[in-house]
C-alpha cells in the first residue's frame, strides 16, 4: 500500500480517515485519487467543498470527509500548514480518536502510542486468550493498556504496522492462518482451541429500516435536487425529490397517492419509469427505495429543492444509493 512507510502526517491522516469504515481494496483507489487532486493538506483546504464531496462520493460514512475538510482547513489557517506533531494536539482534531492520533503519531513521528485497532484487538484477544468484550468500556481499556504495554518504545511505527498487518494477513477473523502464524506457539486460543470463539463482542446492533422513493421530476433538461442537511445520514449530499415512508407504497396507482398530489397538485406530469427496488445497508439502518423518473411540461415549484442542468448535477455529489441506481445498465437515463 502507497501510505506504508509513509511520514508525512498529511498522507497517513488521510489514508487512515479514508479506511475507517472502508476496506483497504476499496479505499486505495480513493487515497490515489486524493493525493493527485490535493496533494498537500493546503490544497486540500482550498478546494470547494461540492468538489471534495465529489471525490468522496461512494466511501459512505460522509461525515468522515467532513471532518477532513474541517480539519484541512484549520491545519492551513490556524497552525500555518504545520500538521501538529504532539498525540494530545493530533487527538484535538477533528475527526481524529485515539486509533487515528496513535496511528499518525507513531508512523510520522515515532511516538510511542500502541494502535490499538480491529486487527490488533483480534490478535491480542487470541494470542492471551482474553474474553473480555472488545466493545465494552472495560474491554478497550484493557485492551489498549495491553496494547501500549507490549508496544516497542523505540520503533513503535514498525511495531505497530506489524501487529496491524499480523491481524490484517494472518490473524483474520475467519479461517486464520495458524500454520503460518509467527505467535502460533505462544497464543492461547491456538493451544485452547478457541480460536473461532475470540474475540467477543457484547453489543448487537439495532437496526431500523427506512423507505425512500426519489421523484426525478425533468423539465426542459433540468432535474429538481436539494442538499441533504444536517443529523442525518448523507449530510451535505445532494439527492432527488424524496418522499420518505415508513413502509412500502403501492405505487401501481401512483397518481392517487395523496403524497404524489402535493407534490404536483394540479399540474400534469408524465412517468416515464419506475425503477425495480433498490436496498443499501447501513450500520444502523437498512434504506430500500425505488426510483420513479417523470416528465413536466411546467416547471414544479417544490420547497427546498432547486432546478439545476444535467451537467450541474454530474458535478454533485450524491449517496452511493442514488449513484448505484444512475449507473445501474438497466436504467435508461439521460442524466449521465
Amino acid at each position: 500500500m502507497p501510505w506504508k512507510g509513509e511520514k508525512d502526517p498529511y498522507k497517513i491522516w488521510l489514508s487512515e480517515i479514508i479506511l475507517q469504515q472502508t476496506r483497504v481494496e476499496q479505499g486505495l483507489a480513493y487515497y490515489n485519487r486524493f493525493i493527485t487532486q490535493f496533494p498537500t493538506v493546503q490544497k486540500l483546504a482550498k478546494a470547494p467543498e461540492t468538489t471534495v464531496f465529489k471525490l468522496w462520493e461512494g466511501l459512505g460514512y460522509y461525515t468522515r470527509c467532513k471532518n477532513l475538510i474541517a480539519t484541512a482547513k484549520y491545519i492551513t489557517g490556524d497552525l500555518k500548514g504545520k500538521f501538529p506533531d504532539k498525540y494530545e494536539d493530533i487527538l484535538a482534531l477533528k475527526g481524529i480518536g485515539p486509533y487515528t492520533a496513535a496511528a499518525i503519531g507513531s508512523f510520522a513521528f515515532n511516538l510511542p502510542h500502541a494502535v490499538v485497532d480491529g486487527n490488533v484487538f483480534r490478535v491480542l484477544s487470541r494470542v492471551f486468550g482474553i474474553s473480555t468484550p472488545i466493545d465494552s468500556a472495560d474491554g478497550k481499556k484493557q485492551f489498549t493498556h495491553l496494547a501500549n504495554e507490549l508496544l516497542d518504545k523505540k520503533q513503535p511505527g514498525i511495531y505497530n504496522q506489524a501487529l496491524m498487518d499480523l491481524g490484517a494477513t494472518i490473524c483474520k477473523p475467519q479461517q486464520p492462518l495458524c500454520n503460518s502464524c509467527p505467535l502460533k506457539i505462544n497464543c492461547s486460543a491456538y493451544s485452547q482451541g478457541t480460536i473461532e470463539l475470540l474475540p467477543i463482542k457484547e453489543k448487537s446492533i439495532t437496526k431500523k429500516t427506512r423507505w425512500f422513493y426519489y421523484f426525478i421530476i425533468e423539465h426542459n433538461n433540468s432535474v429538481l435536487v436539494r442538499k441533504r442537511g444536517a443529523k442525518d445520514i448523507w449530510e451535505n449530499l445532494y439527492e432527488f425529490v424524496l418522499i420518505e415512508n415508513d413502509k412500502i407504497l403501492p405505487l401501481e396507482n401512483i397518481k392517487a397517492l395523496k403524497e404524489i398530489k402535493k407534490i404536483f397538485g394540479k399540474t400534469a406530469f408524465e412517468i416515464i419509469q419506475i425503477s425495480k427496488p433498490y436496498k443499501q445497508l447501513l450500520t444502523h439502518q437498512t434504506i430500500h427505495g425505488q426510483f420513479i423518473k417523470i416528465k413536466v411540461a411546467k416547471q414544479v415549484l417544490v420547497s427546498g429543492y432547486e432546478s439545476v442542468t444535467h451537467k450541474k448535477m454530474n458535478t454533485l455529489p450524491f449517496p452511493k444509493f442514488i449513484t448505484g441506481y444512475l449507473k445501474d445498465k438497466n436504467v435508461s437515463l439521460n442524466l449521465l
